[in-house]
């Protein structure tokens, strides 16, 4: 088994500009997009204008409270300033390409983003909690071998407002949802209530946009969402884990997978960069600073002959015992050409009650729109990829059906 995962090029310390950190002043007609702003770069903006600070409130408000996004409907502002609000902003969304829905009610949306290519973003709901996985890369710069996304190749980094466009627009069908006169507001049930960056691409290698996004999605003038329900997962980006804990308190998740190095290097090939060793010191360092009453989630994908056994279950337990966290077990979700298969319940079973019985909290991950392609592991969306690896995979797979 091998993967060709660009380990060696990846530089997480790059300027915001070599990682494709979204201009937030780029005119389009001379236009700023509202969606690439937070807060504070909003009241800054409308202060340069000559209006006051406040403007940025009543127009987030507007924005993400009550989903209105038509100038001549934000009644607090006069006949002037929304006249002015349309030559110096615009309100920039991914477009909707498809929308598919799940027998279980899980939404998947394939949206095309500001560089022309497309993503998915899935909204998972469950007794009275919406969870919206996001994507924050066009593709993967990572090749982990039990992950389609990664066999798509890599095209680019997402903007701010292509990550936060998502959240809005999965909002906005919620909010449509609502029954008359029912008041939906952001971050409380009958809206998005959970937002988990697992979608397609590595969140830490878009630090910046990722880092700003986040912040919108807990900013109560926009999303209110609390950060113990938005979640980064990083395959293990150790250097960016550092930066985060330095800036976000944003919770965190994990993409383990094995217990060891050298099956590590095999399933997550930035693994033989950043090994498990350095990986959990970052782990523990990151964690210290949420304080006693929260834990990193470590997720782990159960591939039948790989990493399921009780042996594999036991080392696991041994490896975490000085790292504060909860366990998300996840059974493979197959796709064509993978190389991999699900193992069968009782199996999943034992390896989860072993770690119980270890003292772990540990959660077993019920798959969720597999008939639509939106379960963990398997979203594609439409990358024009730069790397190749794409067309290196398809060779591959087609020489092994003729094998």
């Amino acid at each position: 088994m091998t993967s060709e995962a660009p380990v060696e090029t990846l530089n997480v310390n790059a300027a915001p500009a070599e990682r494709g950190a979204e201009d937030a002043r780029a005119p389009e007609g001379g236009r700023v997009n509202l969606f690439s702003l937070s807060r504070e770069q909003m009241e800054a903006f409308f202060v340069e204008q000559g209006e006051k600070a406040f403007r940025a409130r009543q127009i987030m408000k507007w924005m993400y409270h009550r989903g209105v996004l038509d100038v001549d409907a934000m009644t607090d502002l006069s006949k002037r300033q929304r006249a002015w609000l349309k030559e110096v902003a615009r309100f920039d969304l991914p477009e909707v390409v498809t929308r598919k829905e799940s027998r279980d009610g899980t939404v998947k949306w394939i949206v095309r983003v500001a560089n022309g290519n497309c993503v998915e973003t899935v909204l998972i709901p469950d007794r009275g909690r919406n969870t919206l996985c996001v994507s924050s890369q066009v593709g993967c710069m990572l090749d982990c071998s039990f992950c389609s996304t990664g066999k798509q190749g890599f095209n680019g980094n997402l903007s701010t407002s292509d990550i936060v466009g998502q959240v809005w627009l999965a909002d906005a069908e919620l909010r449509a949802r609502a029954a008359p006169g029912e008041v939906i507001r952001p971050g409380e049930p009958g809206g998005v209530t959970n937002v988990v960056l697992m979608g397609m691409g590595e969140p830490l290698l878009n630090f910046d946009n990722v880092v700003a996004a986040t912040d919108l999605m807990m900013d109560d003038l926009a999303f209110g969402i609390s950060k113990r329900r938005v979640t980064i997962s990083t395959a293990g980006v150790v250097p960016a884990i550092y930066r985060l804990a330095e800036v976000s308190d944003v919770s965190l998740a994990i993409s383990l997978h094995a217990p060891y190095d050298p099956l590590r290097d095999e399933l997550v090939p930035i693994n033989r960069k950043y090994p498990i060793e350095d990986l959990l010191a970052a782990c523990r360092h990151y964690v210290a600073g949420l304080g006693e009453r929260r834990s990193l989630t470590i997720e782990y994908t159960l591939l039948e002959g790989v990493n399921d056994s009780l042996d594999d279950a036991r080392a696991l337990a041994a490896l975490l015992r000085d790292v504060r966290c909860e366990i998300n077990l996840i059974p493979f979700n197959p796709f064509p050409g993978s190389g991999y298969e699900r193992p069968d319940e009782g199996r999943v079973r034992a390896f989860q009650t072993l770690l119980m019985n270890a003292g772990y909290a540990t959660m077993l991950r019920t798959t969720r729109g597999d008939d639509i392609d939106a379960a963990c592991g398997q979203l594609v969306g439409q990358v024009e990829d730069r790397t190749r690896r794409k067309e290196r995979y398809i060779a591959r797979r087609r020489a092994g059906e003729m094998a």
